[in-house]
């Protein structure tokens, strides 16, 4: 699903750059099957790119997929891979060829159960899973799947959830579902929930539909195209906005003396500490900008 969606080729000198899937924000899904299409991903903007052989690739086309993914990683790339689910005629065949490269990571798809990923992440050793899920019966088990040992992150597949429960789209009906992935995602201490995509070119919908990611705590979301990955970036980074009530923040708490004063504080340190970290992390300003010896909040007190 979602191959339809045009590819438009990157400008030449736009070349992108990954960075820590800790901190991920634009995850690019590309067809395994159009190998072409690999070179503009890798010059997008998006912080990962997800090679696709799983919804993307129809049956017929698997074997060619993996092998043109196979060869990409041999030719010196890291990239991710979404595989295709436990269970399915494709998963023991996805890992074999995959285990030997380069490999950055796998998104694992339809994660319904515990032993989906454990099974998968002892086949891969040290390499990250993002568990994908996306059925009623996975969100169901959505806090033993965060917990599971192996699972490096939750991301939400939005298109078969809606498939197999009948939701709609709007941001009121799928607030539970979202609300379980950031609760399961902190009480595992996992990084947060990367979001499912949005369908479509209209850059007002992927703006308003990129801040809801943002305002269930979810610190990534799937793109479908190169376009779309810096718009979500931007729409999951600290605005600027954010940089500089926290910067304010600490200058005011500094001169006073640098001593909590009540019960907010706390609160406000983590968070402003939390948006500075973010900004220089994405370098949206310079590695020493807010530096201060204040020293973070501790986290049964993180509320950001």
């Amino acid at each position: 699903m979602y191959d339809s969606e045009p590819f438009h080729e990157p400008d030449p000198a736009d070349v992108g750059s990954r960075i820590d899937p800790v901190l991920a924000r634009s995850w690019l899904l590309v067809n395994g099957a159009q190998h072409d299409r690999f070179e503009a991903a890798a010059r997008s903007r998006a912080d990962i790119v997800v090679l696709d052989i799983e919804d993307a690739v129809a049956p017929k086309d698997k074997d060619s997929a993996r092998a043109n993914v196979v060869r990409w990683m041999e030719d010196g790339h890291s990239d991710w891979v979404r595989i295709n689910g436990f269970g399915t005629p494709w998963w023991a065949a996805d890992i074999e060829a995959l285990a030997p490269t380069s490999i950055g990571g796998v998104m694992l798809a339809m994660v319904e159960s515990v032993d989906h990923v454990t099974e998968t992440a002892k086949r891969l050793p040290n390499i990250p899973v993002v568990a994908l899920v996306e059925t009623a019966r996975g969100l169901e088990r959505i806090t033993e799947i965060a917990s599971a040992k192996g699972t490096f992150r939750l991301a939400f597949g939005i298109g078969d959830f809606r498939r197999d429960t009948g939701f709609g789209e709007s941001p009121m009906t799928l607030a539970y579902a979202r609300s379980r992935f950031t609760i399961a995602a902190k009480a595992a201490n996992l990084p947060s929930a990367i979001d499912g995509p949005t369908v479509g070119s209209n850059p007002h919908k992927l703006s308003d539909a990129t801040a809801v990611s943002s305002e269930f705590g979810m610190t990534g979301k799937i793109c479908l195209t190169p376009d779309q990955c810096a718009a979500v970036n931007e729409g999951l980074s600290p605005s600027l906005d954010d940089i500089n009530w926290a910067r304010e923040f600490f200058t005011e708490f500094q001169a006073d003396g640098g001593e909590i004063r009540n019960g907010s504080d706390l609160p406000r340190i983590a968070r402003a500490t939390k948006i500075l970290d973010l900004a220089r992390a994405y370098q949206i300003v310079p590695n020493d900008y807010g530096i201060s010896d204040h020293s973070p909040a501790p986290t049964d007190t993180y509320h950001f």
